[in-house]
């Protein structure tokens, strides 16, 4: 079976397709949902002081939090909080629910020897 498209017809289906396509590429970041990236310290730093600054990125999100408690994201999605840690091993959670519903989360070990 052979299609008989005239030119203008073509034009609008490769139109469509294009549209189509746009639109998947913008809702890429709906599809995937919320994203949390660490950027220090890293996971098992080791910190001869008990004042530690934690920052990322987190995108695609509503919420953001550190240990339960809400952290402020500046526009382009960068957060730097600081905090006191105990002497010892502390484990961090950074969390990110998108408007969704969805949630993501990432750990961080840090180790305080003063």
């Amino acid at each position: 079976m052979r299609l008989n498209l005239n030119p203008r017809q073509t034009l609008g289906i490769g139109f469509l397709a294009l549209i189509a396509l746009y639109a998947l590429f913008q809702a890429r970041y709906i599809i995937l949902g919320p994203e949390v990236s660490l950027i220090s310290p890293t996971d098992g730093f080791v910190s001869t002081t008990s004042l530690i600054t934690i920052s990322g990125t987190a995108r695609n999100t509503t919420f953001t939090s550190l240990d339960d408690r809400p952290i402020f994201l500046d526009e382009s999605g960068h957060f730097s909080e600081t905090l006191l840690a105990p002497e010892g091993i502390s484990t961090i959670i950074v969390k990110a629910r998108d408007r969704f519903g969805r949630e993501t989360e990432k750990t961080l070990r840090i180790v305080v020897n003063e």
